[in-house]
Protein backbone atom coordinates (compact mmCIF):
# COMPACT_ATOMS: atom_id res chain seq x y z
CA UNK A 1 0.00 0.00 0.00
CA UNK A 2 2.87 2.43 -0.27
CA UNK A 3 3.68 2.10 -3.93
CA UNK A 4 7.74 2.29 -3.93
CA UNK A 5 7.83 3.25 0.42
CA UNK A 6 7.76 6.54 1.53
CA UNK A 7 8.95 9.82 0.44
CA UNK A 8 11.18 11.41 2.65
CA UNK A 9 11.93 14.95 1.92
CA UNK A 10 15.20 17.22 2.56
CA UNK A 11 14.03 20.75 1.84
CA UNK A 12 17.27 23.49 1.90
CA UNK A 13 17.33 26.47 -0.01
CA UNK A 14 20.89 26.98 -2.07
CA UNK A 15 23.99 27.30 -0.15
CA UNK A 16 22.06 27.36 3.16
CA UNK A 17 23.32 25.89 6.61
CA UNK A 18 19.73 24.24 7.92
CA UNK A 19 17.44 22.07 6.02
CA UNK A 20 14.10 20.69 6.96
CA UNK A 21 13.10 17.48 6.86
CA UNK A 22 9.70 16.44 5.68
CA UNK A 23 8.26 12.34 7.16
CA UNK A 24 11.18 10.83 7.95
CA UNK A 25 9.51 7.64 7.57
CA UNK A 26 9.70 4.43 9.30
CA UNK A 27 12.58 3.36 11.85
CA UNK A 28 14.70 1.78 9.25
CA UNK A 29 18.60 3.46 10.27
CA UNK A 30 19.87 2.67 6.84
CA UNK A 31 17.23 4.90 5.87
CA UNK A 32 17.88 7.69 8.35
CA UNK A 33 21.50 7.35 8.60
CA UNK A 34 21.13 8.36 4.16
CA UNK A 35 18.57 11.25 5.49
CA UNK A 36 21.03 12.81 7.84
CA UNK A 37 23.90 12.75 5.28
CA UNK A 38 21.77 14.28 3.22
CA UNK A 39 20.24 16.56 5.48
CA UNK A 40 23.06 17.77 7.24
CA UNK A 41 22.06 19.89 9.89
CA UNK A 42 18.54 19.73 10.35
CA UNK A 43 16.13 22.82 11.72
CA UNK A 44 12.82 21.01 12.15
CA UNK A 45 11.08 17.82 10.96
CA UNK A 46 7.70 18.13 9.44
CA UNK A 47 4.79 15.62 9.58
CA UNK A 48 2.56 15.37 6.76
CA UNK A 49 -0.17 13.29 8.77
CA UNK A 50 0.24 10.37 11.73
CA UNK A 51 0.23 6.96 9.84
CA UNK A 52 3.26 4.73 10.92
CA UNK A 53 4.95 5.35 7.54
CA UNK A 54 4.91 8.45 7.61
CA UNK A 55 5.65 9.60 11.67
CA UNK A 56 7.61 6.20 12.84
CA UNK A 57 10.72 7.85 13.00
CA UNK A 58 10.26 10.87 13.67
CA UNK A 59 10.99 11.59 17.38
CA UNK A 60 14.25 9.50 17.13
CA UNK A 61 15.12 11.09 14.18
CA UNK A 62 14.57 14.52 15.49
CA UNK A 63 15.97 13.83 18.64
CA UNK A 64 19.42 12.52 16.48
CA UNK A 65 19.76 15.33 14.66
CA UNK A 66 18.93 17.99 17.55
CA UNK A 67 15.46 19.55 16.44
CA UNK A 68 11.94 19.59 16.90
CA UNK A 69 9.30 17.25 15.14
CA UNK A 70 6.39 20.02 14.15
CA UNK A 71 2.93 18.38 13.20
CA UNK A 72 -0.63 19.19 13.76
CA UNK A 73 -1.47 16.37 16.12
CA UNK A 74 0.29 17.21 19.69
CA UNK A 75 1.05 13.48 20.33
CA UNK A 76 3.43 13.08 17.21
CA UNK A 77 4.88 16.79 18.26
CA UNK A 78 8.56 16.95 19.90
CA UNK A 79 8.98 20.31 21.16
CA UNK A 80 6.89 23.03 21.74
CA UNK A 81 5.69 24.24 18.12
CA UNK A 82 3.03 22.25 16.47
CA UNK A 83 1.57 22.96 13.00
CA UNK A 84 -1.71 24.36 11.75
CA UNK A 85 -2.95 25.28 8.40
CA UNK A 86 -1.70 28.69 7.59
CA UNK A 87 1.67 28.83 9.12
CA UNK A 88 4.57 29.85 7.70
CA UNK A 89 7.94 27.58 8.19
CA UNK A 90 11.05 29.92 7.10
CA UNK A 91 14.74 28.12 7.75
CA UNK A 92 17.75 30.50 6.41
CA UNK A 93 15.45 31.57 3.26
CA UNK A 94 13.49 28.60 2.53
CA UNK A 95 10.29 29.35 3.28
CA UNK A 96 7.26 26.60 3.66
CA UNK A 97 3.32 27.36 3.48
CA UNK A 98 1.29 24.78 5.75
CA UNK A 99 -1.98 24.26 4.01
CA UNK A 100 -4.48 22.14 5.86
CA UNK A 101 -5.84 19.16 3.57
CA UNK A 102 -7.88 16.80 6.01
CA UNK A 103 -9.81 13.67 4.57
CA UNK A 104 -7.19 11.05 3.90
CA UNK A 105 -6.64 11.84 8.05
CA UNK A 106 -8.00 14.33 10.24
CA UNK A 107 -4.53 15.74 10.66
CA UNK A 108 -3.90 15.79 6.91
CA UNK A 109 -1.36 18.95 5.80
CA UNK A 110 0.36 19.72 2.40
CA UNK A 111 3.27 21.76 2.66
CA UNK A 112 3.42 24.96 -0.55
CA UNK A 113 7.31 26.03 -1.69
CA UNK A 114 6.19 29.10 -3.19
CA UNK A 115 10.06 29.43 -5.12
CA UNK A 116 9.60 25.96 -6.00
CA UNK A 117 5.79 26.12 -7.59
CA UNK A 118 5.20 22.83 -5.55
CA UNK A 119 3.12 21.45 -2.80
CA UNK A 120 3.64 18.23 -0.89
CA UNK A 121 0.88 16.28 -0.58
CA UNK A 122 1.92 13.48 1.87
CA UNK A 123 -0.97 10.75 1.42
CA UNK A 124 -3.43 13.13 -0.17
CA UNK A 125 -2.60 12.77 -3.23
CA UNK A 126 0.05 10.15 -4.42
CA UNK A 127 2.27 10.19 -7.40
CA UNK A 128 0.51 7.07 -9.00
CA UNK A 129 -3.20 5.63 -8.67
CA UNK A 130 -5.17 7.56 -5.72
CA UNK A 131 -5.46 7.30 -2.17
CA UNK A 132 -7.77 5.84 0.42
CA UNK A 133 -9.89 7.67 2.59
CA UNK A 134 -9.90 5.49 6.02
CA UNK A 135 -13.29 5.82 7.62
CA UNK A 136 -13.57 6.74 9.72
CA UNK A 137 -10.41 8.76 10.79
CA UNK A 138 -10.87 9.78 7.22
CA UNK A 139 -13.68 11.89 6.06
CA UNK A 140 -15.03 12.21 2.25
CA UNK A 141 -16.45 15.29 2.46
CA UNK A 142 -13.32 17.09 4.40
CA UNK A 143 -11.28 15.14 1.78
CA UNK A 144 -13.53 16.44 -1.53
CA UNK A 145 -12.78 20.06 0.21
CA UNK A 146 -8.96 19.19 0.88
CA UNK A 147 -9.21 18.72 -3.57
CA UNK A 148 -11.07 21.67 -4.21
CA UNK A 149 -8.53 23.86 -2.25
CA UNK A 150 -5.42 22.53 -3.84
CA UNK A 151 -7.46 22.72 -7.01
CA UNK A 152 -7.63 26.20 -6.66
CA UNK A 153 -3.69 26.65 -5.52
CA UNK A 154 -3.51 24.93 -9.34
CA UNK A 155 -5.62 26.67 -10.97
CA UNK A 156 -4.08 29.85 -9.71
CA UNK A 157 -0.65 28.58 -10.77
CA UNK A 158 0.86 28.78 -7.37
CA UNK A 159 1.38 24.78 -7.32
CA UNK A 160 2.23 23.71 -10.78
CA UNK A 161 3.92 20.26 -9.33
CA UNK A 162 3.26 17.74 -6.82
CA UNK A 163 5.90 16.05 -4.43
CA UNK A 164 3.86 13.21 -3.35
CA UNK A 165 4.03 10.97 -0.01
CA UNK A 166 4.60 8.08 -2.20
CA UNK A 167 5.47 7.60 -5.91
CA UNK A 168 7.00 9.69 -8.23
CA UNK A 169 7.02 13.75 -8.65
CA UNK A 170 4.18 14.65 -10.89
CA UNK A 171 4.79 17.60 -13.27
CA UNK A 172 0.93 18.41 -13.82
CA UNK A 173 -0.83 19.30 -10.77
CA UNK A 174 -4.00 21.16 -12.09
CA UNK A 175 -4.29 17.70 -14.32
CA UNK A 176 -3.92 15.40 -11.43
CA UNK A 177 -5.83 16.76 -9.41
CA UNK A 178 -8.72 17.35 -11.32
CA UNK A 179 -8.52 13.48 -11.91
CA UNK A 180 -9.01 12.83 -8.13
CA UNK A 181 -12.14 15.00 -7.87
CA UNK A 182 -13.22 13.19 -11.44
CA UNK A 183 -12.46 10.11 -9.66
CA UNK A 184 -13.99 10.46 -6.36
CA UNK A 185 -17.25 11.69 -7.83
CA UNK A 186 -17.19 8.69 -10.22
CA UNK A 187 -17.08 6.18 -7.30
CA UNK A 188 -19.40 8.21 -5.12
CA UNK A 189 -21.99 7.32 -8.15
CA UNK A 190 -21.17 3.88 -7.91
CA UNK A 191 -21.28 3.63 -4.98
CA UNK A 192 -24.72 4.66 -4.52
CA UNK A 193 -25.57 2.99 -7.52
CA UNK A 194 -24.71 -0.45 -5.57
CA UNK A 195 -26.74 0.92 -2.61
CA UNK A 196 -29.77 1.10 -4.41
CA UNK A 197 -29.11 -2.25 -6.43
CA UNK A 198 -29.02 -4.57 -2.98
CA UNK A 199 -31.71 -2.87 -1.40
CA UNK A 200 -33.82 -3.54 -4.47
CA UNK A 201 -32.83 -7.10 -4.32
CA UNK A 202 -34.85 -9.51 -2.47
CA UNK A 203 -33.25 -10.17 0.92
CA UNK A 204 -35.59 -12.11 3.38
CA UNK A 205 -33.49 -11.23 5.95
CA UNK A 206 -32.15 -7.94 4.72
CA UNK A 207 -28.49 -6.55 5.01
CA UNK A 208 -26.93 -5.67 8.16
CA UNK A 209 -26.03 -2.69 8.55
CA UNK A 210 -22.37 -4.33 9.06
CA UNK A 211 -22.42 -6.17 6.01
CA UNK A 212 -23.65 -3.12 3.51
CA UNK A 213 -19.80 -2.15 2.87
CA UNK A 214 -18.50 -5.66 1.70
CA UNK A 215 -21.63 -6.24 -0.52
CA UNK A 216 -20.63 -2.78 -1.88
CA UNK A 217 -16.90 -3.44 -2.42
CA UNK A 218 -18.12 -6.88 -3.76
CA UNK A 219 -19.76 -5.11 -7.13
CA UNK A 220 -17.69 -1.52 -7.22
CA UNK A 221 -14.48 -3.36 -6.79
CA UNK A 222 -15.45 -6.49 -8.64
CA UNK A 223 -12.34 -6.10 -11.02
CA UNK A 224 -9.89 -5.42 -8.40
CA UNK A 225 -7.57 -7.80 -6.75
CA UNK A 226 -9.33 -8.82 -3.71
CA UNK A 227 -6.29 -8.75 -1.72
CA UNK A 228 -7.39 -4.81 -1.98
CA UNK A 229 -10.79 -5.22 -0.86
CA UNK A 230 -9.77 -4.13 3.00
CA UNK A 231 -8.55 -1.03 1.98
CA UNK A 232 -11.44 -0.66 -0.68
CA UNK A 233 -13.85 -1.69 2.58
CA UNK A 234 -12.64 1.43 4.64
CA UNK A 235 -13.34 3.77 1.49
CA UNK A 236 -16.71 2.96 0.86
CA UNK A 237 -17.59 2.92 4.82
CA UNK A 238 -16.11 6.83 4.13
CA UNK A 239 -18.26 6.62 1.29
CA UNK A 240 -21.47 5.41 2.74
CA UNK A 241 -21.25 7.94 5.60
CA UNK A 242 -20.66 10.69 3.35
CA UNK A 243 -24.36 9.63 1.56
CA UNK A 244 -25.74 9.12 5.12
CA UNK A 245 -25.09 12.94 6.52
CA UNK A 246 -26.46 13.82 2.47
CA UNK A 247 -29.66 12.31 3.10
Amino acid sequence: MTLDGTNTWVLREPGARRSVVVDPGPSILAHLDAVAEVAGEVAAVLLTHHHHDHSEAAKEFAERMGCGVRALDPRHQLGSEGLEDGDVVEVDGLEVRVVGTPGHTADSLSFVLPAERAVLTGDTVLGRGTTVVAHPDGELGAYLGSLGRLHALAEAQEVAAIWPGHGPVIDDALGAIGYYQDHRRERLEQVQAAVETLRAAPHPEGIAVDELPRRVVEIVYADVDPVLWGAAELSVRAQLAYLAERR
